[in-house]
């Protein structure tokens, strides 16, 4: 993803093309701070009550997806009376080709950011105020940048739907949806919202509006949909997709290549009304991961099918890493570093930013032809201003620093280029696709995870012939490895169809463990003396974390768990009730390691008669979370006076 702002930071021009911590202890005995307010479980009622909440019918007339990626992006967008055509809108290299076409004196004065999405994810304090840093050094908040992105993304969309349908009301008819990688945690998916109220695309006010896709699990619903003629087989095991089993590994790559190439050109998509032939032979019960590599993560899922309803069950939580089509660009770099100096690199980035970025498109051209059997080397462009650079500040010419570096898997061309070994681009992959094979290893030995009868590999990454390869290799023997064949625009087509049902993943697994701090009756034992708070008499054991949902349990859709409290103290007019998350699931008290505070419920409570029955005076207030969807609702309601209050837990501020 890329995107360009003017100096006066106002909407020029987006390009889009190519497509994804610790955290610190919180201050000891935080209960305290706020012991007015405190409440304290409610007996005999400490056990979750689950309900399952029915989801409510829509009246949006058209879905509009977005897959924001940290390479290339897109959206796409189907009308609810015609679900099955399914409209692709992508992107050039615009912004890209207009900054890399200015003077480099002029292009200093200009922002330009490139694979910004990964900040997003690398940020282990990510804030509203987090900022980004544009090729020319200068700093911007990370928000306004993201903002920019999709606002030019709902101008583009609500024009071409106008175009289409120009009785269309814009507030009211579209659902948006934002893609992001399921590894995403909740902060990150929460800025993404943030980003959207920013741009326009809908109000705070009806937060229903927009919904966060997961990445993986995108591509998994779009793959519900596949036909046998929609897909390639690297198993090379007969299927009627017209690859015979005694093909070679390689001419089914070529052939996957070639099938990409084509569907490229392509602008409307239809899908099948019901699932796709492959799915029809799939048993209730079967298990497949999706492994989605993109260009700054790599995010798995693994789902099992559910019938005879078809919906899709979440087996293990999304897992993954930063090992996307980026990791290759940065050996590259660091490649170009080892031949020329990393100072000199670093030096070129910053006063010559519109001729690194030419050299970017030199090499991932030549990334794109890397095989894993190809016997004749790769040149790679050098441009006129890196060669001109290079010699004013060294004194010397590129060609003589190929001769006296170390590196000799690379070496100059007469034509003014790199010329790189089939051995020198392996090694560029080879750190990155070893990741890949190790994480989905990995998940393979998990004890949730046995008995995977399919592996589909999906992202702009997983066009590569380097990756495509490594994954067969690791995995064929267990798994059919299967490449949907238009893969590039399988999130994002799934983005869609997730947008016009979203019940379709019916369970799925908690990323983390969600509780409360609540005070409790102190025990002399049990709990630790600086725990001990002593309130008009009685002795409370403060900063207990009591748990809503444990990290990887599985929540069906819309699942509701309740806990009832009331308040510490008699005549109490406020509530406060903290919502903590931890990665663990052995949590015992808020100020445990790794425990956070991740938002606040206030509730007032209203003046009414107290009953005289002293048994009767304890207040009941009631504190709900919902799970199941890829965001968090929580709520407390006063069941004296149904008063209740409704918040999104703020991940961002806490």
């Amino acid at each position: 993803m890329s995107t360009f702002l003017d100096p006066g930071m106002h909407t020029l021009q987006i390009g889009t093309n190519g497509e994804s911590s610790q955290t610190p202890s919180p201050p000891s005995s935080p209960g305290m701070h706020h012991e007015s307010f405190s409440i304290a479980p409610l007996t005999p009622s400490q056990s979750p009550r689950n309900e399952a909440r029915a989801q409510r019918p829509t009246s949006f007339s058209v879905v509009v997806a977005i897959d924001f990626g940290t390479t290339s992006s897109g959206y796409a967008f189907s009308f609810s009376n015609d679900p099955e055509a399914i409209h692709m809108m992508s992107f050039g290299y615009t912004a890209r080709d207009y900054y890399h076409d200015l003077d480099p004196e002029e292009a200093r004065d200009w922002l330009y950011f490139e694979k910004f999405k990964m900040k997003i994810h690398s940020t282990s304090d990510l804030t509203m105020k987090t900022e980004l840093e544009a090729v020319n050094g200068k700093k911007v908040q990370a928000l306004e940048v993201f903002a920019h992105a999709l606002r030019f993304f709902k101008q583009h969309a609500v024009q071409e739907l106008k175009d289409q349908c120009p009785s269309l009301q814009e507030k009211d008819a579209i659902r948006w949806v934002i893609t992001v990688p399921a590894i995403w945690k909740q902060p990150a998916k929460q800025f993404m919202r943030e980003a959207a109220y920013k741009a326009g695309l809908v109000s705070p006010a009806n937060p229903e509006q927009l919904l966060i896709a997961l990445e993986p699990e995108a591509a998994s619903i779009y793959c519900r949909k596949l036909r046998l003629n929609q897909l390639i087989d690297l198993s090379c095991k007969p299927l009627a997709n017209g690859l015979a089993p005694e093909l070679s590994i390689d001419s089914s790559f070529r052939q996957a290549r070639e099938q990409l190439r084509r569907s490229r050109h392509s602008r409307t998509f239809l899908v099948e009304s019901g699932v796709g032939e492959l799915w029809a032979e799939m048993q209730a019960g079967d298990r497949y991961i999706v492994a989605d590599c993109g260009g700054g993560t790599v995010d798995l899922t693994v789902h099992q099918i559910e019938q005879p309803q078809g919906t899709l069950k979440e087996l293990y939580k999304a897992s993954g890493g930063p090992y996307g089509a980026v990791g290759v660009d940065l050996a590259f770099e660091t490649l170009l570093g080892q031949i020329f100096g990393e100072d000199f690199i670093a030096t070129f980035k910053a006063k010559r930013p519109a001729a690194w970025v030419d050299l970017t498109i030199a090499f991932e051209a030549r990334k794109r032809a890397a095989a894993p059997f190809r016997s004749n080397p790769l040149n790679v462009s050098l441009p006129f201003s890196f060669i001109d650079f290079y010699r004013r500040h060294r004194g010397q010419n590129v060609e003589t620093a190929l001769k006296r570096s170390s590196v000799n898997v690379v070496k100059w061309s007469s034509q003014g280029m790199l010329r790189m070994s089939p051995e020198a681009m392996n090694d560029l992959f080879q750190p990155t696709v070893s990741q890949i094979i190790r994480h989905i290893d990995d998940l393979l030995k998990k004890p949730d995870v046995k008995g995977i009868k399919f592996l589909f590999l999906v992202g702009g990454f997983a066009e590569s012939a380097m990756l495509q390869h490594a994954v067969q290799a690791a995995f064929g023997s267990l798994c059919r490895v299967i490449i949907p064949q238009d893969v590039g625009l399988t999130i994002l087509k799934g983005a869609v169809l997730f947008g016009l049902d979203p019940t379709i993943v019916r369970v799925r697994r908690s990323p983390l463990t969600y509780g409360v701090g609540v005070l409790n009756k102190f025990v002399e034992g049990k709990h630790p003396k600086e725990k001990l708070l002593v309130k008009e008499g009685k002795n409370w054991c403060t900063d207990i974390f009591e748990k809503f949902v444990s990290v990887d349990q599985s929540v069906a859709l819309g699942e509701v768990v309740q806990r009832s409290y009331c308040p510490a103290r008699v005549g109490q007019r406020k509530i406060i009730i903290n919502i903590y998350c931890c990665a663990t699931d052995d949590v015992v008290y808020i100020t445990d390691p790794g425990v956070r505070k991740c938002g606040t419920i206030s509730l007032e409570l209203d003046d009414v008669d107290e009953p005289s029955s002293p048994k009767s005076r304890r207040r009941e207030i009631r504190a709900s979370m919902q799970f199941g969807d890829t965001e968090l609702k929580v709520a407390a309601m006063d069941v004296r006076t149904s008063k209740t209050v409704r918040a999104a837990i703020d991940f961002l501020s806490n």
